[in-house]
């Protein structure tokens, strides 16, 4: 015989609408009633019926996300965290990887996550008619990358503060010659690459730097890239002693090119990053961290809780996560060589 719901609430003594918040991780119900309810129902051997739950509710159970490049670091870490937070609510991840125009334009115009999911999760930055579009879907939505924007709950970092306080570790170290490896090249509608730059030129006007263009190269937010990248910025009549990439990814890259040179790194040249990636404490660079795997878990919880308690207080537009300089092993003062 079919063990039912109401037979778990007779037998745990509670009502039909407490197991069912127990049992999917609801709020309302206190940890002792939410063990003794669990027990009760794998005593009886009792399973939630999804399709029953989602008729009884109208809910598909299933989040959208919409992504640009899921092969990278940041943007998997970010998936990775959220879909543990919604797999333990008892939700599904439906995935769009919009890695190019023509992917992008195609899902905003069909919008396929209509009827599918209850709430969008998006790490990528809708230009206008995009978030439109997005807010025509009438669930909760939620993003990890850009500014606040009406209708989204964005759970983010202050990018040029970051950027400013590595660029200034390295003015403060003695260094005039600043490269960036930037990430112009990065995904659709990104601000982040901008607001990096934007933050290194502040500095080095703020420190009486003349800014040097030679001084810059994209490195398209990978490890090659940011090899090429350093490679480029080499080859300038004057090189720079200190470098600021916009990723670790791009820095580790920069300091494959180093070793190639057979440049000693930080006596040679300096090398700062921005992410604080697992690697990054492996190869000892000194790097802005911010919590990457942090901000997916949080946006998803908010999404959650805009499901959960409907009614509430409408949630923040903006959450802003801490960052610091991690201080390692790949900066220090510029080497006594002439004009720096």
């Amino acid at each position: 015989m079919t063990v039912s719901i109401t037979d778990v609430a007779r037998a745990a003594g509670v009502s039909a609408s407490t197991v069912s918040r127990a049992l999917r991780g609801r709020p309302g119900v206190s940890d002792e009633v939410r063990t003794q309810i669990a027990a009760v129902a794998a005593q009886l051997g009792y399973t939630a019926s999804r399709s029953a739950s989602s008729l009884a509710s109208g809910r598909t159970y299933t989040i959208g996300v919409v992504a640009p490049y899921i092969g990278r670091w940041f943007f998997g870490t970010v998936l990775d965290a959220a879909e543990q937070v919604f797999s333990a609510a008892g939700y599904d991840v439906l995935l769009y990887n919009l890695g190019s125009a023509e992917a992008r334009k195609r899902f905003f115009t069909k919008l396929p996550v209509r009827k599918r999911v209850d709430a969008v999760l998006s790490l990528l930055i809708p230009d206008e008619d995009e978030s439109a579009a997005l807010r025509s879907l009438g669930v909760p939505l939620a993003s990890t990358v850009g500014g606040a924007r009406p209708g989204f709950t964005v759970v983010g970092i202050d990018d040029r503060a970051g950027a400013e306080s590595a660029v200034r570790h390295l003015v403060n170290l003695g260094h005039r010659r600043i490269g960036m490896i930037s990430g112009a090249s990065g995904p659709l509608h990104w601000t982040t690459p901008v607001d990096r730059r934007t933050a290194y030129l502040h500095v080095l006007a703020e420190a009486g730097i003349e800014p040097d263009p030679a001084l810059v190269a994209d490195g398209d937010y990978t490890v090659d890239g940011g090899e090429r990248a350093m490679t480029e910025l080499l080859a300038a009549s004057r090189p720079p002693t200190a470098v600021f990439a916009q990723s670790d990814e791009m820095a580790m890259g920069a300091l494959r090119a180093l070793r190639r040179h057979r440049l000693r790194v930080p006596e040679d040249v300096s090398v700062v990053g921005f992410d604080d990636h697992e690697l990054a404490d492996v190869v000892g660079l000194t790097t802005v961290a911010q919590p990457v795997a942090g901000q997916g878990a949080e946006a998803a919880r908010l999404l959650l809780r805009q499901l959960d308690e409907p009614g509430a207080e409408q949630p923040p537009g903006r959450v802003e996560m801490p960052i610091r300089l991690v201080l390692r092993e790949t900066t220090a003062p510029p080497r006594p060589r002439g004009p720096q």
